[in-house]
Formats: C-alpha cells, sequence, structure tokens
C-alpha cells in the first residue's frame, strides 16, 4: 500500500507549472552542500499541484490547479525540472508522475519524456512552526511602494548585517500611527510609509533581509490583491492568493535613523525631477566609475553641474532652478542621485541642504512622509 500512497500521478497546463515554478526554484541557492535544498517539494492532491522550495531561512509555498489522478508527494532537483518545463512547447500539457519504487520522476510532454531522480520527502526541512502574533493586511500597491522606494538603499556590506535589509515598523508621524519602511547603507537613507493598518498596533520592528524583500516583491508583481502578513520577532510571513512565502528576520538592532535626519537644513534648492535627473545622468557620463562624483553649484537663482576626470575630460550643464539661499559648491555620487531622483513622485523635488559636508535631505512635493537623505561627497 506504501508504494501505491506515494505513486503521485497528475497532469497540467505548462504555463501555469512554469509560472509557479519560476517563482519556488528563484529561492533555491544554486550552490548548497546539502543535496535535499536543491530540490523542489511536488505535492499533488485535491485537484492542486503544491510546489515548495526552501533555503532554511526562506520558504515559499504556491499551489497551482492540477488534474491529479493519483495523490502522493516528493521531491526533484529544482533547477533542472524548472529548464526542463521552460523548454517545453508553450500552451502544451505536462503529465508527472513519480515511480516510488525507482525513485525516479518522470516528465512526459508530446513526444519527449524526462525521467528525473527524487529524494525521499521525508527529508525535506520545515521551517519549524511557532506563533506568528501580529497579523494584518496591505494591498500590494502598497506593499509594492514600501519595497519599490526603499530598497535601492539597503546594505549589500555583509560586516553590517543589520543593514541588509528594509526596517519594517510602526511609527507615529504628525500625531497619525504609520507603517514605516526604512533602509540605508551609511551613503543615502530612504524612508516611506503608509497608514498603519489595522492590527499592526505594537509590532515589533523588524528587519526583511534583502532577499525575502526580492522574493516577495517578485511574487506580488502581477498580483494587485489583499495580501496578509504575519510575523512575531524572528518571522515574517505573507500570504496571498495561491503562494505563502515564510521568512526568518535579521537578528540584529537597527540603527537610530532619526537621528541623521537633519531638521534644519535652510538651503532649499527645488528642482524638476525630470530634467534634473537627465542633466545628472549626462553630465556623469565623464565621472570615473570608481567615484561617480558630480559636482553642484549653487546661486542664486541658478544652478549648474558639474563633473571632471582626469582621463575623461570634464561636462559642464546649468539647469533651471529655484534657489534663494547663500551661494553653496556641493558634490554628490550621481549614482545615488538618480537613484533617489528616480523615486521621487510628482514633477518636482526639494533639496534642502545645509552646507557641503552634511546630508541633504530630498523630499517630494506630493508626499510629505517620504523622506531620503544623502551624504554629499567631496569634489
Amino acid at each position: 500500500m506504501g508504494s501505491q500512497k506515494s505513486a503521485m500521478k497528475l497532469t497540467i497546463e505548462r504555463a501555469a507549472l512554469l509560472k509557479s515554478l519560476a517563482h519556488v526554484q528563484s529561492v533555491v541557492e544554486r550552490r548548497t552542500t546539502i543535496p535535499i535544498l536543491s530540490n523542489v517539494k511536488l505535492e499533488g492532491r485535491g485537484g492542486l499541484l503544491s510546489l515548495n522550495a526552501t533555503d532554511m531561512d526562506l520558504d515559499i509555498i504556491e499551489a497551482v490547479p492540477a488534474d491529479v489522478v493519483r495523490p502522493g508527494a516528493t521531491t526533484a532537483p529544482a533547477h533542472t525540472f524548472y529548464e526542463i518545463v521552460r523548454k517545453l512547447p508553450d500552451g502544451s500539457q505536462v503529465e508527472i508522475e513519480h515511480d516510488a519504487e525507482s525513485g525516479q520522476l518522470t516528465l512526459r510532454s508530446g513526444r519527449s519524456k524526462f525521467s528525473l531522480a527524487c529524494l525521499p520527502v521525508e527529508d525535506f526541512p520545515v521551517l519549524s512552526g511557532g506563533e506568528l502574533p501580529f497579523t494584518f493586511s496591505l494591498s500590494a500597491a502598497e506593499l509594492k511602494t514600501l519595497i519599490d522606494r526603499t530598497r535601492f538603499a539597503i546594505s549589500t556590506e555583509e560586516t553590517r548585517y543589520y543593514l541588509n535589509g528594509i526596517y519594517l515598523h510602526a511609527a507615529a508621524s504628525d500625531g497619525v500611527d504609520v507603517l514605516r519602511a526604512v533602509a540605508t547603507d551609511g551613503h543615502r537613507l530612504a524612508r516611506v510609509e503608509i497608514t498603519l493598518p489595522s492590527g499592526a498596533a505594537g509590532m515589533p520592528g523588524i528587519i526583511v533581509p534583502r532577499k525575502t524583500v526580492a522574493e516577495i516583491r517578485k511574487l506580488i508583481d502581477e498580483t494587485d490583491g489583499e495580501i496578509t502578513v504575519s510575523l512575531s520577532e524572528t518571522k515574517l510571513k505573507f500570504a496571498f492568493g495561491d503562494a505563502v512565502l515564510t521568512s526568518k528576520l535579521i537578528d540584529g538592532t537597527f540603527p537610530d535613523y532619526e537621528r541623521v535626519i537633519p531638521a534644519d537644513n535652510d538651503k532649499v534648492l527645488v528642482v524638476d525631477c525630470k530634467s534634473f535627473a537627465q542633466a545628472v545622468d549626462r553630465v556623469s557620463a565623464i565621472s570615473t566609475e570608481k567615484s561617480r562624483a558630480i559636482k553642484l553649484a549653487l546661486e542664486k537663482g541658478s544652478a549648474t553641474l558639474s563633473a571632471s576626470s582626469a582621463e575623461n575630460g570634464s561636462a559642464v550643464e546649468e539647469i533651471e532652478a529655484d534657489y534663494t539661499s547663500t551661494p553653496l559648491e556641493i558634490g554628490f555620487n550621481s549614482r545615488y542621485l538618480m537613484d533617489i531622483l528616480a523615486q521621487v513622485e510628482g514633477d518636482t523635488a526639494r533639496f534642502a541642504m545645509a552646507d557641503a559636508a552634511s546630508p541633504t535631505v530630498v523630499r517630494e512635493m506630493t508626499d510629505g512622509g517620504a523622506i531620503y537623505v544623502l551624504m554629499p561627497m567631496r569634489v
């Protein structure tokens, strides 16, 4: 009876399988020393095929409609399985059968037949349970906003591991309760907020790892529904549609970011965001790969961007700008500046500066809750 139980057999549409497989296999690490972690767990029952992959820190389960002839479960090499399905012709049906005796998974489609070596489903790790005391809902659009407008500032420096993610926490902004996302790498900082969802009050501040941020962003790309978020101090779960993503959190303390957001920068520059970004992009063609430095020279009613490098030459461009303070020359990393300008919503950006050595604050005219901070460079 045992072999019959695990002899799974089902038929599924290639397109549906490919889409879900693309989501789950991207969690699988290419170089893992634990063989089972290279595999995706397949479980067919009740008209669904559920696909599950993990790297022990992050776990994705996604279910796809399938014609399940015999229920069962097994695990197969994730990347190979994905490559096969990806190369099958569009519109085809895929028949998947697991033979428990031989430990092989057979895929048939049209005239093609593939056999894959499986590993026992019992060996597939389960991310341990545990209570997730806080649960709230976000729209996909809200989650996309929190991620897209902060993720560029996530640090990639492994030594400061507590900066390798987005800090998500409840805060008060002008007396309004908000859910705030913050990321910084020490050179720039992004802070974005939305109204605090009900159920999120009192939640612990959590640091969502960079890989988790990337995977959940891919998952929600094509959805516009509600996303249920559940969390504890050590774990986070996103659930929507047919997918559930569970992740461990970064165990560390995020720095007091409020301290680095200057409140009294009095030199204010207002620019048209798009044309300013294009000018920065043009002038930065001259700056060296390494420093990417550009200089901004400000006088009443005028602003000039310039860059120079010993090997490339120099570039200058005057831009239309609203500036009424005392003259100032300040240098920035052009890449960092463009990253920020790309996130500013609305037509105009407002720069508040103190001097050439202090952090500059960039805000947008439309959303008061979004703040970007950029450290200047010596040029």
